[in-house]
């Protein structure tokens, strides 16, 4: 169980292992950087237990179905397969350029909107393990971030299926997705952990997050591709959901994203980051408490 403490009794070694809930209003800056530091180190140390969790909750999720987590892989497919030949005949677009863009954009998206929205019950569902058990509240956002890793290798067979069927080549330029995966992972877990946090305590946000989501769904070019806008579409930069979205996707179409795409996703996920640890520092010792 978490401890909580008083300012006297408070033992550095306490704060050190970061499980430590101080009730104190004047614990400095860098006492709490330290235990939040300790929070986040432990719970990586124990990257075994979070993965086994989060197979555990896809299982848990899909047990007695026949064909498990493939159902996942399935209903995408369906999606795609019937959004994609729809939306080419309403785009006047060609059905081999536009199926492999959308198979990627929606599961690439699918990925980031339920990063997002599970972020938000983070703590609230793991009520009765933060209750009853000492461990670091970053390990359930490690948790959640593989869970939805595991759960894009499944739908990740969609995008294979279509770019052999439509011969789509990978070039080099592929290579550019690997650290715009590295910032997607790295912003999920900023996300998540600041939802996470102020969820536990406004409980009207999450409905706000889900409509925030919907709007950027239509607004960020996951159905329609950026190249119909022309020049006029200048102003996408400023989406921080295209922006990231697109450092991501671009690559895996053969494509090099501007430097101002660039500029822009590094920019808002130094924001998100910083304004998710100033977050998780300043309520961590409360969330036990909100849920």
């Amino acid at each position: 169980m978490n401890v909580i403490s008083d300012r006297q009794s408070l033992v550095p070694s306490e704060a050190e292992q970061g499980f430590a809930i101080d009730l104190r209003h004047g614990l400095g800056f860098v006492a709490r950087n330290r235990m939040a530091v300790a929070d986040i180190t432990k719970a990586v140390s124990l990257w075994r237990l979070a993965f086994t969790l989060s197979w555990l909750d896809i299982r848990l999720r899909y047990r007695g179905s026949v064909l498990g987590p493939l159902w996942l892989t399935l209903s995408t497919a369906l999606m795609i397969a019937s959004l994609g030949f729809l939306y080419a005949y309403l785009f006047h677009t060609e059905v081999r350029d536009y199926l492999p863009f959308l198979a990627l954009s929606l599961v690439l998206w699918s990925f980031l909107s339920t990063i997002i929205s599970e972020g938000c019950t983070s703590f609230v569902q793991a009520e009765g393990m933060i209750r009853s058990m000492r461990i670091p509240f970053s390990l359930y956002i490690i948790q959640l971030l593989a869970r939805n890793v595991l759960i894009l290798g499944h739908n990740v067979i969609v995008i294979v299926v279509v770019f052999v069927a439509f011969q789509v080549p990978l070039t080099l330029h592929a290579f550019a997705a690997i650290p715009a995966l590295i910032l997607w992972l790295i912003d999920g877990a900023a996300a998540a952990m600041m939802l996470g946090a102020l969820c536990a305590r406004f409980r009207d946000i999450p409905p706000i997050i889900g409509s925030v989501m919907q709007i950027a769904f239509y607004v960020s070019a996951v159905m329609w591709k950026p190249d119909f806008l022309g020049a006029r579409g200048w102003f996408l930069v400023y989406d921080p959901f295209y922006s990231v979205l697109q450092v991501l996707r671009a690559p895996l179409l053969g494509q090099i994203p501007t430097t101002a795409t660039y500029i822009s996703a590094l920019i808002y996920s130094v924001a998100l980051c910083g304004v998710a640890w100033l977050t998780f520092l300043r309520v961590r010792h409360r969330i036990a408490f909100w849920i």
